[in-house]
């Protein structure tokens, strides 16, 4: 039985984050051993926000980089950059046509972005929603691994797909939302003000990157308070995430001595956080380490990005000939 496909993508600004790693790459990792994978560094969509390509293939590299190094294979999965799948565009050209003014002004991000970039609110930026349908439907995926600021861009997918379908003829399935388990981890930053994120407060967000002193520094920093002061008090959302990431980097002792410390009122966060700490770095050296080795060994990167580029690329042709068909687009 065939496996199903999955699409995923990532826009390589900024550096990757505890964030990224557990909310989304080690799910890849896991997918890529069970399913038919497709994952994209999606260098034009990051155009609509940064326009200036200067470091753009240093960010590709790096992002590559960080994803090789936390475990996805290009040897069990398809991992290219999308400019080098020019039958993305020539969907996205299509798809456009069937895509309105109206309900592209109407999603949520595109009302972000132009509140946090009034002065560029380029064509691109309103029809991010039909690239990103693009890059799902040239591989006909049928699952799509997202959160939840990115749901409302999947239905937008599986309309256009529609559309097509009706107008044209049956050519894809629909893709679906897709991830393990009920809910995502979500890592909210460490000054306790939303989840940490690429571009926001630096020193709030901790990074594949850092060095071992920028992460003690930046986890000692971390938002506490005063402590419980009865049995049962409930754990503040900042304190909670303490609690979380120590889960996901410390060993189950040393998480349980902290969740009795709690529960006793005998916490003390400086010595939870200093443990925090060293287990971070212990987690993260090794990722950083194999990334940058990876990132300057260019002969290698080469390799991965021409073989993902020439199976996408092959997958993609396939999809373009079904289109084309159905869309009478053969004159000869």
């Amino acid at each position: 039985m065939a496996k199903e496909t999955v699409l995923s993508g990532i826009r390589p600004t900024g550096f990757l984050h505890l964030g990224n790693y557990f909310g989304a790459v080690q799910n890849w990792v896991r997918m890529q051993h069970e399913y038919n994978c497709y994952f994209c560094v999606v260098d034009w969509h990051s155009l609509t926000t940064h326009p200036d390509t200067k470091e753009l293939r240093q960010n590709v590299h790096r992002l590559l980089g960080e994803l090789l190094a936390s475990g996805l294979d290009p040897d069990q999965a398809v991992i290219y950059v999308q400019s080098d799948v020019p039958e993305i565009a020539e969907l996205y050209l299509y798809l456009n046509m069937l895509a309105y003014k109206g309900e592209l002004e109407k999603t949520v991000t595109f009302k972000d972005k132009v509140r946090q970039h009034p002065q560029n609110v380029n064509a691109g930026l309103l029809t991010y929603p039909v690239l990103m349908a693009s890059d799902i439907l040239i591989h006909r995926a049928t699952r799509v691994p997202v959160g939840k600021d990115q749901e409302q861009h999947l239905e937008m997918a599986r309309n256009f797909g529609e559309r097509f379908n009706h107008r044209y003829g049956e050519v894809f399935p629909m893709p679906s939302a897709f991830n393990y388990g009920a809910s995502l981890t979500k890592i909210l930053g460490l000054d306790g003000n939303g989840k940490m994120s690429k571009s926001a407060n630096q020193m709030a967000t901790i990074y594949l990157a850092d060095d071992d002193d920028l992460i003690r520094k930046k986890i000692m920093k971390a938002k506490t308070d005063s402590g419980p002061t009865a049995p049962g008090t409930p754990k503040p959302d900042y304190i909670e995430n303490l609690f979380l990431m120590m889960q996901l980097v410390s060993n189950a002792e040393i998480v349980l001595k902290y969740q009795q410390d709690y529960e006793n009122c005998t916490i003390r966060y400086g010595d939870m956080k200093k443990q925090l700490a060293e287990d971070m770095v212990a987690f993260i050296r090794p990722i950083r380490e194999k990334a940058k080795a990876i990132e300057n060994d260019k002969e290698y990167l080469t390799y991965v990005i021409k073989k993902g580029g020439e199976k996408a690329r092959a997958n993609a042709m396939e999809t373009i000939k079904l289109i084309r068909n159905a869309m009478g687009l053969n004159y000869v």
